[in-house]
């Protein structure tokens, strides 16, 4: 898709960027700028694809990955932050490398990463049956994890006020679109492909557990006393002191942590914390029609 092509749909504001459109999903303006060359992008058999929706516990996921992968090995996981170690493919932000040429400059085999949904997915990671690790976090928490994020993030459109930004995500007009169609679209696709379906909500509950089968989907066997260090290592309160993952490093003009951290609680339930009762009755509603004809569920507080 050209620029011309490219309809510009947020003001900007504090020199943020703005966002643009893709088959009707909303990416940032860079990304649409650079996505011919990301749909051409070339996966290998043996790329694993970690995928997510914003706020879904993505770091989360790629720190328990990278550890499995490493063995636990700690310097190893020290190496580089958690976003350069696995390449974002539809991140762009010139002139820094795209997501694109930082994979294309990896050796194999890779581990990457993408908030896409099912549909703009390059159609190479489905020709070449990878991979692909899903994280499914329920709607209301990842609402309010988004909101907070965009409003420290400079690289994001300003969310404005709390009860606008809540009508903005009910109606998709987020960036990589709406959360229904994103999750129910992953959930359909493990059907039909190599994915490892995860709930945030059951990560939490259980880590062993999830885990267990995160190291088994990598064919990987986990002893018990490796499987007690990921877990620990992966904790909220590790990982958010580990310069690593908690984006520490990156520049103030790009993310603002006085605003809000960038892991901020990681928690099950901290919507009731943000949304009003009538929110909340119209959220329930609005998402019963959205999420009718699915057996998706998810568990709204711990």
């Amino acid at each position: 898709m050209s620029k011309e092509q490219t309809k510009a749909l947020t003001p900007e504001k504090e020199g943020r960027p703005e966002l643009g459109e893709v088959e009707g999903i909303l990416l940032s303006q860079a990304t649409c700028n650079e996505w011919q060359r990301i749909q051409s992008f070339q996966a290998r058999p043996d790329d694993l694809l970690i995928c997510t929706y914003p706020k879904a516990g993505t770091t989360w996921i790629q720190e328990i990955v990278d550890m499995i992968q490493q063995d636990g090995d700690l310097e190893k996981c020290k190496r580089a932050p958690v976003h350069r170690r696995h390449p974002f493919i539809e991140w762009a932000r010139p002139p820094q490398p795209s997501g694109v040429e930082q994979a294309e400059a990896m050796p194999p085999p890779r581990t990457l990463k993408t908030h896409l949904p099912v549909k703009l997915l390059p159609p190479s990671f489905w020709e070449q049956q990878c991979k692909f690790l899903y994280v499914a976090r329920n709607a209301k928490d990842c609402m309010v994890s988004y909101y907070h994020f965009q409003r420290m993030s400079k690289v994001v459109p300003d969310p404005g006020p709390w009860h606008e930004y809540f009508e903005m995500f009910m109606a998709g007009k987020v960036g990589w679109g709406p959360w229904h169609d994103h999750v129910k679209g992953w959930w359909k696709a493990k059907d039909m492909h190599c994915v490892l379906f995860l709930f945030y909500e059951d990560m939490k509950k259980d880590p062993k557990r999830e885990i267990q089968k995160v190291a088994r989907f990598l064919g990987k066997n986990l002893d018990q006393e490796l499987l007690e260090k990921i877990v620990y290592h992966t904790s909220f309160d590790i990982m958010k002191d580990n310069p690593m993952a908690n984006r520490s490093g990156v520049p103030l003009s790009i993310m603002d942590q006085s605003i809000s951290p960038f892991m901020r609680k990681g928690t099950v339930g901290d919507w009731k914390n943000q949304f009003t009762v009538a929110q909340n009755e119209r959220f329930d509603e609005d998402y019963e029609e959205k999420m009718a004809g699915t057996n998706l569920t998810f568990c709204m507080e711990l």
